[in-house]
């Protein structure tokens, strides 16, 4: 197992700059995912380390080596890429033991490893095939064991997922995560799914315009985002953000952090609906959405804004309805003029 550390990291295309001196530490097996919007840089960094885009400025080390000049080659990564990246004319074994081929090894070994590989991803019954009879999930999983064969230090994943269907992105995730029990290597994956990030994740980085906005646990970003950013992009649905002289007057108790806030945040998870002036707040139901488990309500409160509302069950409010909102102070996130928490 191998830990990285990326100092000052950057990466400029001409004038335009798509990482901004990026700060992090991997340990050794650690599950890592860059997580962010379009355009943040999150697969531009994860190619810096793999060493398929140049590095502008700082440091990059892999274990105790210094790795900016280093080929891919010789880097100790695998890279699992969201087009599969499969020959058409190789069979999944041909495929699978490629890389082993290329680099001349002997032809028992790379069957073993070939072999070790299939099983742990359950190939085996597939090892004749051609990728164009494969399901998506299935050449994904070839995808996968062409980087385990390698033995590589650490994995990296590129949006492995994003080309298949939601049921067997589920079903995906899983097997990802069970790998990474199995094998104990360090892999970092890049996603735009914040669900997928929450779920593999020991620890996210979130990013926005080529910088890191927070680093921590799916249940620390959650918890206790360190902005509004971050507040609204972990979570779904997203967080309500609302001006917090709005709701001042409804939340019990006068503190000091209270008095700071300038926009107040509420999950729609933590939204209870209540009768009429039985809640902290009123409001006028715009949009019910059946979810299966119960809805994502829409509600205009006036001179508030609209709130998303989780209900769950199945008979819930109705469009046009006048409701009541309740919510615990425990559940308000507070941040100041620029959108910073404010921690209680």
């Amino acid at each position: 197992m191998t830990s990285l550390a990326l100092s000052n990291l950057a990466k400029s295309f001409g004038p335009v700059k798509v990482i901004r001196d990026i700060d992090l530490s991997i340990d050794d097996g650690e599950f890592v995912v860059f997580v962010g919007p379009s355009g943040c840089g999150k697969s531009t960094l994860l190619r810096m380390i793999a060493g398929l885009e140049d590095i502008t400025s700082g440091d990059l080390m892999i274990g105790e080596r210094r790795m900016n000049e280093v080929s891919a080659s010789k880097r100790g990564v695998a890279m699992v890429f969201q087009s599969y990246a499969l020959y058409p004319h190789l069979t999944v074994r041909q495929n699978m033991g490629f890389g082993l081929k290329v680099r001349k090894m002997p032809v028992d070994e790379i069957n073993q490893r070939v072999d070790e590989a299939s099983a742990t991803l359950k190939l085996d019954v597939l090892m004749d095939r051609f990728p164009r009879e494969l399901s998506g999930g299935q050449r994904q999983r070839v995808a996968i064991g062409r980087a385990i064969v390698g033995n590589p230090d650490v994995f990296l994943f590129d949006e492995p997922l994003s080309n298949l269907d939601a049921e067997l992105r589920v079903h995906m995730r899983a097997e990802i995560a069970a790998l990474h029990g199995r094998l104990g290597n360090t892999m970092i994956y890049v996603t735009h799914d914040q669900i997928e990030a929450m779920t593999l994740a020991d620890r996210i980085v979130v990013l926005r315009d080529g910088r890191i906005e927070q680093v921590g646990t799916p249940r620390e970003l959650y918890a206790r985002p360190a902005n509004v950013f971050v507040a609204q992009f972990i979570g779904s649905p997203k967080m309500n953000i609302c001006p917090a002289a709005s709701i001042a007057r409804e939340m019990s108790g006068d503190n000091l952090e209270l008095n700071k806030a300038v926009q107040v945040g509420i999950r729609p998870e933590h939204l209870r609906v209540a009768a009429k002036d039985a809640g902290n707040l009123n409001g006028r139901v715009t949009v019910s959405e059946y979810t299966g488990a119960g809805s994502l309500l829409h509600i205009e409160v006036d001179g508030v804004g609209s709130f998303l509302v989780a209900e769950e069950g199945q008979v819930g409010a109705q469009q046009g309805d006048v409701i009541g909102l309740a919510f615990s102070n425990d559940d308000v996130h507070l941040f100041d003029k620029d959108g910073v928490a404010i921690h209680r």
